[in-house]
């Protein structure tokens, strides 16, 4: 009971927010300006992100996209071309990436298969720094049917710190169990007070088991009862907010139970991550095309090729690779209408909003790391900059990128996940990309 009281508090202040979100606008500074809290996306595709399939043809050197034409696989950005900014020659050379990078790709440090995390990503980092919500980071992953069936939760691209994965969801049935099963009616319902019943048993069962293992095996086993614990709390916390919830739940269509092809769940997936930024339940989403690995399909889109196959094509002029990266715009400008549609502040959501959008495995399968492509949309209010293209010179790593995000949430950082040592080695610059933050 103690605990509900706390947390019917807690969900109370964020309540008494104004507008669509649960959290007020002044909980951090990075709000200040427009009255409205900051949110940010990663999408990361696998298999690899070719420049020449982002670079607007002709464009060698930096400037701006007024006056481009964006290649056709991402062709659907066109009409929101003056929140783009393209960025070419950042490097993830200290991430091995190989097949990926596994965590080292949103980490920026050695990742590559079978590799634990050796420090926070920066989607999780972000999370603790932007507003509080209801679940500060939610991460869903997208793969072939049998994939997110078979395990529907994987840990490949997020962790809270060295050695503690963040598990993501491939299961739209689960994940809206978890977000909306306490508002929602007959089966859907009852299994989630069933869940409810069953999940608090398994967490004070595996408290007190915990206590006799030897210190060796006891910290990984914490790993699991804190996961218990945190879904025992969220369900608790989205309980006590259930009409503001019921605004945004997405309508349980027959694509759930039945899906025809994966990207059928690939879709719904998306409807619950952008419902869970528009209702404020999270502030940072991270998803994962492929979940990190080099498997993936996408069959719903007339591609009977999948796996790791996929990586061994050229994607320039290849119709197969314009399929998956058009798919992915399209999801993309998806977010951005649903966040433009909902006022916040002065503006909109989307104006409050960074989304990410680049590769775990750099520019192509079997990598290096030399070159890391990626395309931020939003000005993030206007703290950084857009509708520009920007050519790097390979001598700056992705951790220079999340330094940068995280300058432009208020955070005063030269670095992330690099110290001095590994800097003088693979960083030429310190502190931010000047070309990226205003």
């Amino acid at each position: 009971m103690r605990r509900r009281e706390m947390i019917q508090s807690v969900a109370g202040a964020l309540g008494a927010a104004m507008g669509g979100s649960l959290f007020p606008a002044s909980t951090c500074a990075a709000s200040e300006s427009s009255g409205g809290p900051k949110r940010v996306v990663f999408f990361l595709q696998n298999q690899g992100f070719d420049p020449k399939t982002c670079i607007p043809e002709g464009m060698r050197n930096s400037g701006s996209l007024a006056t481009a034409k964006l290649p056709e696989p991402i062709k659907p950005l066109e009409p929101f071309k003056e929140k783009l900014h393209i960025i070419n020659g950042l490097h993830g050379r200290h991430t091995s990436p190989a097949h990926s990078a596994f965590f080292g790709a949103l980490g920026g440090y050695r990742g590559s298969d079978g590799v634990p995390p050796s420090g926070p990503t920066i989607d999780y980092e972000l999370s603790k720094i932007l507003p509080q919500t209801l679940l500060p980071h939610l991460c869903i992953g997208m793969d072939s049917l049998e994939n997110m069936k078979g395990k529907p939760t994987i840990a490949t691209l997020s962790a809270r710190g060295a050695g503690q994965p963040i598990f993501m969801h491939s299961n739209p049935n689960h994940l809206f169990q978890m977000l909306y099963g306490g508002i929602s009616d007959g089966d859907i319902r009852r299994q989630h007070e069933a869940q409810s019943g069953l999940f608090d048993q398994i967490e004070n069962l595996a408290a007190s088991k915990g206590k006799s293992l030897p210190r060796s095996e006891r910290q990984r086993y914490q790993q699991y009862v804190r996961g218990f614990s945190d879904i025992n709390g969220l369900r608790d916390r989205l309980d006590t907010v259930a009409d503001h919830l019921r605004k945004f739940a997405p309508v349980v269509d027959d694509r759930y139970a039945h899906p025809e092809f994966e990207t059928d769940w690939h879709d719904v997936l998306l409807e619950l991550g952008i419902s869970a930024l528009a209702s404020g339940i999270t502030s940072v989403l991270t998803i994962g095309s492929g979940r990190g690995e080099i498997f993936g399909a996408w069959k719903g889109l007339g591609i009977e090729q999948q796996g790791h196959n996929l990586g061994h094509m050229d994607q320039p002029d290849n119709p197969i690779w314009i399929k998956i990266r058009q798919y992915n715009s399209r999801m993309l400008v998806q977010v951005m209408e649903a966040l433009e549609s909902i006022p916040e502040g002065s503006g909109s959501m989307l104006d409050n909003t960074l989304i990410v959008y680049t590769s775990n495995n750099a520019d192509r399968q079997h990598t290096d790391g030399a070159n890391w492509p990626v395309i931020l949309l939003g000005n993030f209010d206007g703290r950084l900059h857009s509708g520009r293209f920007t050519q790097l010179d390979g001598k700056r790593p992705i951790n220079a990128l999340y330094a940068t995000i995280l300058r432009a949430v208020g955070q005063e950082v030269d670095r992330f996940n690099m110290d001095e040592k590994l800097a003088g080695k693979f960083d030429t610059g310190d502190g931010p990309i000047r070309e990226i933050l205003v």
